[in-house]
């Protein structure tokens, strides 16, 4: 591709920007045909570093670095002028489309002479600037000048190489210090409960008026409360995605096109395209509750800019920040739903129990099997160890349609039984759950001060080994050894007792669980069928006993372990209703 061929087929839009050569230029246009390249970058922290006076530098915006290049290319004859242009990015990353775009050039041998303003604008990072300057520069034979920092690869006049150097290293402790400023400024937002991310979530929008508060979107929240309700009917991610494209409905990002919304999101062909992973992040984003979750992500370095998850616990959680779009309930419930993930079948069917049916004696999930040759009444659940032949486990086996008949039945009994008898449920259940609630937390209890103790005692034991190693007693090989059985035996304890710590608060809260749950109940007062909404709310699981033949008629029992209380001993309770 000739050099005539490149600068005619740049659009106005891209980095890269061609300047017409002045008729004087012509002669010496002819005896090259390589470009002179005026590479021009401005970050976003060099346009706020600027405007602290309330003026922008002069010398710092795009359109004035283009003058000061183009005139210094003219005074100096230099052939061919292209600009590369990176607007808004940080001299920490070399990933610039203008810069990536003039180093391409410079790679195909069509560039004679690069200059920039100053060091500064070719990048913020000391080794990697002069790695461009030493080696690659050289290699392709471009020469480079910094007009501010009088700094030219070929003359001998001007800043050497280690003056040069001196001055990369003062540019990269610029952007590290500007870096750090930024983040103890957004530390300090965070830590006061000012919402940190720019983008607000789905369903809501800036509060007008207070543009660090949030209000709902009403239009948006009604699809972000149909996701969730969808998912509580038992629903997937991507049915619910599949769902929302056939019903037309916008997905975020057009929505937030077509309100004038700013989203970083580039909008989708079609409209109306729901991505999988767009609904699990709805699902799991508990802003929806109504509070401001901060520092979720991190970056390594200013070098390494790639996110990563901060641990929830390490995270920064302000409540009731703003108005909820998700009851905290329907949430957290939402969660243990996402946690039972099931496969889907082969012929796209699903049973409204998936994911809640284990095997009451070995604990496996019950697998749904459905063909397209079955009738309604044929689909049944298996034990998963059962059907996998292992041995392991007997035929556990029950029909979709008699297991939804007698969980309907157990559930309507228990409704009925609250809802005219709440005195004597909550007198029983809080006996039954206090009793289990004491038990649960001395074992608990127990094995945390267990678990507690002998971190201690590997704390000590690191401390010997380590005594011994530097005593010359033990080699560096064995010491390397046992400090990582050590540490991977402490790693261990220290996740147990997390675990036992979260376990006893949970014991602890039994009661005012069982208030909750009644609450839950009595919203099904008057419910005439069994509606997966209702199932996910209140059933945590349902466990399927083995079959009993000895009366001659295979009688099939199931036990219930409802959500916030467990097992509710109905059969117990008739009796006192009876009495």
């Amino acid at each position: 591709m000739t050099n005539t061929q490149f600068l005619g087929t740049i659009e106005a839009t891209n980095p890269v920007l061609a300047v017409a050569p002045l008729k004087e230029e012509t002669e010496m246009l002819r005896a090259t045909d390589k470009i002179t390249a005026l590479y021009c970058r401005l970050s976003v922290e060099d346009l706020k570093e600027d405007k602290k006076g309330g003026k922008e530098d002069e010398s710092n915006s795009i359109q004035n670095q283009k003058m000061i290049l183009l005139q210094y290319a003219k005074e100096h004859r230099f052939p061919n002028p292209t600009f590369f242009v990176d607007d808004g990015y940080s001299g920490t990353n070399y990933d610039r489309p203008g810069f990536q775009a003039m180093l391409a050039e410079i790679e195909a041998g069509r560039v004679a002479v690069c200059i920039t303003k100053d060091l500064s604008r070719l990048g913020r990072n000391s080794s990697l600037t002069g790695l461009y300057i030493n080696f690659t520069f050289p290699k392709y034979n471009v020469r480079y000048i910094a007009i501010n920092d009088h700094f030219d690869t070929i003359d001998p006049n001007s800043t050497d190489s280690d003056i040069a150097g001196i001055k990369n290293w003062f540019n990269e402790f610029f952007a590290k210090d500007t870096s750090r400023k930024i983040r103890a400024v957004n530390k300090a937002k965070g830590e006061r409960g000012v919402p940190l991310t720019v983008n607000v979530p789905f369903g809501y929008r800036k509060d007008p008026e207070d543009k660090t508060k949030w209000v709902v979107d009403e239009a948006a929240a009604l699809v972000v409360k149909r996701i969730f309700k969808l998912c509580m009917e038992g629903r997937g991610p991507m049915q619910i995605a599949k769902l929302l494209q056939e019903e037309k409905v916008l997905n975020p990002t057009a929505y937030k096109k077509r309100e004038g919304i700013k989203t970083p999101s580039p909008e989708t062909a079609d409209p109306y395209h729901w991505n999988t992973n767009t609904v699990v992040h709805i699902l799991e984003r508990r802003e929806y509750t109504g509070c401001t979750v901060n520092f979720k992500t991190y970056t390594n370095s200013i070098w390494d800019k790639k996110q990563r998850e901060t641990p929830i616990e390490k995270q920064a959680v302000f409540y009731n920040t703003h108005p909820s779009i998700i009851e905290q309930e329907v949430f957290d419930k939402v969660q243990e739903i996402r946690q039972q993930r099931h496969r889907r079948t082969k012929t796209g069917k699903s049973s409204l129990f998936s994911g809640m049916v284990y095997c009451s004696d070995c604990g496996a999930k019950m697998r749904y099997c459905t063909t397209n040759y079955f009738e309604k009444r044929q689909d049944h659940f298996v034990c998963a160890n059962y059907r996998s032949n292992t041995g392991s486990c007997s035929a556990h086996f029950i029909r979709a349609v008699v297991l939804e008949e007698l969980v309907w039945m157990h559930m309507r009994t228990v409704i009925s039984h609250v809802s005219r008898y709440e005195d004597h449920f909550r007198a029983v259940m809080e006996q039954k759950l206090r009793l289990s609630s004491e038990a649960a937390i001395r074992g608990h209890k127990k094995r945390l001060a267990q678990a507690e103790k002998r971190l201690g005692e590997l704390d000590r034991l690191f401390i010997r080994i380590y005594e011994d190693n530097v005593a010359g007693r033990i080699t560096d090989e064995k010491f390397s050894m046992m400090s990582k059985t050590y540490e991977d035996e402490q790693a261990q304890l220290k996740e147990e007792i997390q675990t036992l710590q979260q376990e006893i608060e949970v014991q602890e809260r039994q009661i005012e669980n069982l208030e909750q749950f009644i609450q839950r109940v009595r919203k099904y007062e008057d419910l005439d069928e069994l509606t997966p909404y209702a199932l996910r709310e209140l059933v945590k699981a349902i466990y399927i006993e083995a079959p009993d033949k000895s009366s001659g008629k295979r009688h099939q029992g199931i036990r219930i372990s409802y959500d916030l209380v467990g097992f509710i001993p109905v059969e117990e309770l008739l009796k006192q209703e009876t009495a």
